[in-house]
């Protein structure tokens, strides 16, 4: 009997005693008013909140990073019965989501408020602890397959260890989450203090896409349409995953665990073969690095599924998997943005079951400690 499936699993399918459980690592909650977080901050920055709003590092006022026919980024059947944004109602996320998907964890993902690209840095520090308390109020606590992440602006570095040492005591986050998008790459040292608490606590360092940094998001400038925009968020990945590798971060840090999410992983192979062949070239200039980069990129991260990259031709696709690996990829499904993945359907290469099981659960059973 061969082991391989050819099609997507359809949930009728499938006997529930035997049927896969999914652990989704993308799972985007939303405040349904500021009102939700305002009793998680103090009244200085309540105040601040409504008087003053958010201070972007964006150039223009008002520009959103979606198209207007997709509103908040979010799939047209969203959009609570009850009125908010798309994810800000837990009842008929349970509904529309977790529950017909057989969703065994989700881990939350917060963009509300644009959270790690505020100008003003206190005022940023203020939003993430009153996020990550809400996480928890909202939303663990009524609902314990949902997973919270601490979110830790970088850079206020002194802020960030303050609130990673602050949620940790708590003992119910599976990651600390920074932005791909800071003020500079993030395998500087300015950030290092960071990722010694992350492996000293053992927790994965998220780092999901978005934000601004206040740099033009792509290496040629500002971008003119949105698809420009989308498509670059496969390059601030790449140059994320060569910072941290070139600089040393994996070197100083071990056992460090990286996820990137939402970034894709269509394009790890050539950015990898491309450092490889460029350390071969250039290893003088970066002696603190003792191996190849690609022995650190497979040792250290991990990469969430959506968006994939599909090929015309499916083998292409399952070359591309196995090159990264089935032991480095976690399923997410980007609940409820537009372009969300249906974990029925979300690959069209056949996968063994021994594959599927890996993505769909047991890489992300292990990394959370789940």
């Amino acid at each position: 009997m061969s082991d391989v499936i050819d099609r997507p699993i359809l949930a009728e399918q499938v006997a529930a005693q035997s049927r896969l459980r999914i652990i989704d690592c993308d799972v985007h909650p939303s405040i349904h008013a500021h009102s939700d977080i305002e009793q998680f901050m103090p009244k200085r920055w309540q105040q601040h909140l409504r008087t003053y709003g958010s201070h972007l590092r964006t150039p223009y006022i008002g520009t959103t990073p979606y198209p207007r026919s997709s509103p908040l980024i979010a799939r047209r059947d969203a959009w609570p019965p009850t009125g908010g944004p798309p994810g800000s109602d837990l009842d008929f996320m349970r509904k529309q989501h977790l529950d017909p998907l057989d969703i065994e964890f989700g881990i939350l993902q917060v963009l509300d408020l644009f959270i790690f690209s505020q100008q003003n840095l206190e005022f940023g520090a203020a939003i993430q602890r009153a996020i990550n308390d809400w996480q928890l109020a909202f939303w663990s606590d009524r609902d314990p397959r949902l997973k919270a992440s601490i979110l830790a602006g970088q850079d206020d570095t002194e802020f960030a260890i303050a609130e990673i040492e602050r949620c940790a005591k708590i003992g119910r986050y599976v990651q600390i989450n920074v932005c791909p998008r800071a003020n500079e790459p993030l395998g500087r040292r300015r950030y290092w203090p960071i990722y010694a608490r992350a492996q000293e606590l053992g927790l994965p360092l998220g780092i999901h896409v978005g934000g601004y940094g206040g740099h033009a998001p792509t290496g040629g400038g500002w971008p003119s349409y949105y698809v420009e925009e989308h498509q670059s968020n496969a390059h601030t990945m790449a140059a994320q995953l060569t910072s941290l590798v070139l600089e040393g971060v994996l070197e100083r840090f071990p056992n460090l665990k990286i996820v990137f999410i939402e970034g894709g992983f269509g394009w790890i192979p050539s950015a990898t073969w491309r450092m490889d062949r460029h350390f071969e070239a250039f290893r003088s200039e970066v002696p603190h690095l003792k191996r190849r980069p690609s022995e650190y990129v497979k040792e250290h991260f991990w990469f969430t599924t959506q968006p994939i990259d599909e090929p015309d031709e499916a083998k292409h696709l399952r070359s591309l998997i196995e090159w990264v690996g089935a032991d480095r990829l976690l399923f997410s499904s980007d609940y409820p943005h537009w372009d969300f993945d249906d974990p029925r359907y979300a690959f069209k290469t056949p996968l063994t079951e021994t594959e599927r099981r890996k993505i769909f659960n047991s890489n992300a059973r292990a990394l959370y400690k789940l």
